[in-house]
């Protein structure tokens, strides 16, 4: 089986900041990339303010974040939809999954989970995600459901094998050893969720929903042709693939871009106490973000417009989204 569109659509891009903070010049990179890479294309930019997990969510954060894109000439073309909002249809996905055997509930812990690893040998590594053992796929056994899982094992073993004629390189290929897809900046990708993920969570054990489940719904009930987001989450995008394979959902492009890093090598993020972008003067913060980006430098004085003007120009030249 394999995911995609019936001849081309028109461009739609996003940015989803999580309003845990304001944006800092991490974030901004991949603001402006996906901004850049909508305007190049003669596309539409939305952004989606990812507000599921609202215990982390800071008062007042998703408004300072839109008024720094602002300041930043980033302006979206319609008014920004929030995640919080959306808990309805959410819930109408997972129970499509119910109906089709793809999702189960799911009683353990942490703990669970990495005594059932320590009893198979297996090893958790820092960074590295920690694969489910699949220990409620058969049955809770008497315990009491906590969380909903996505049978990602099941279904990944009940599709074909990769055709003999089709390289592991293709823009997309679904098969019953893993996803294959071509991202736009690092190239092939392959991830086998079964065996490297296992069956994910789709709605956590405090009833939030899980990123994985809202970010695919989001962006096919908003059209997503095109994601461009930071290259922390290019792990994800494999388990997104298949969970929009299983719900009949289209399959965006792919780009990840380069991360900005603190001074011990860790993700600058709102985690490591990255300090927030200063709106005062949005373009010392484009250029910063453009340099990572790999765009060219502007002149001494011009302003917001013309610089996005010529990065527009410059990125049609290094990505020309306009041929996916």
């Amino acid at each position: 089986m394999s995911a995609g569109r019936a001849g081309p659509q028109p461009y739609v891009g996003r940015f989803a900041p999580s309003p845990t903070g304001p944006l800092h010049a991490g974030s901004l990179v991949a603001a402006l990339a996906s901004w850049l890479d909508a305007r190049a294309a003669g596309g539409r930019w939305l952004v989606r303010i990812e507000d599921v997990d609202l215990p982390r969510c800071q008062s007042g954060a998703a408004e300072r974040i839109l008024a720094q894109l602002a300041a930043c000439g980033l302006a979206p073309d319609e008014a920004p939809l929030y995640q919080s909002t959306r808990g309805a249809r959410y819930q109408q996905a997972l129970d499509a999954l119910v109906a089709e055997h793809l999702a189960y509930p799911c009683a353990c812990t942490r703990r669970d989970i990495e005594a059932a690893q320590a009893a198979l040998g297996l090893q958790h590594e820092r960074h590295v995600e920690r694969p489910y053992p699949g220990t409620c796929r058969a049955g809770l056994q008497g315990r009491a459901p906590r969380a909903w899982r996505f049978n990602a094992t099941d279904y990944q073993s009940n599709l074909p094998p990769a055709p003999a004629h089709q390289a592991q390189d293709a823009p997309l290929l679904i098969v019953n050893d893993g996803i294959h897809w071509c991202d736009r900046r690092l190239g092939p990708q392959s991830q086998n969720v079964a065996t490297q993920v296992g069956d994910f969570v789709l709605r956590r054990a405090d009833g939030l929903w899980a990123y994985q489940l809202a970010v695919v719904v989001d962006d096919a009930d908003q059209g997503v042709t095109h994601v461009v987001r930071g290259e922390d989450l290019t792990d994800n995008t494999a388990r997104q693939i298949l969970l929009q394979s299983a719900l009949g959902l289209a399959t965006p492009s792919y780009l990840h871009t380069p991360l900005v890093r603190a001074a011990d090598g860790e993700k600058l993020s709102k985690q490591h106490g990255a300090p927030p972008m200063d709106e005062r003067d949005p373009m010392a913060a484009l250029a910063a973000a453009a340099h990572v980006l790999g765009l060219p430098p502007i002149d001494a004085g011009a302003g917001v417009a013309a610089a996005l003007a010529l990065w527009v120009r410059a990125w049609a030249g290094i990505y020309n989204p306009r041929r996916d």
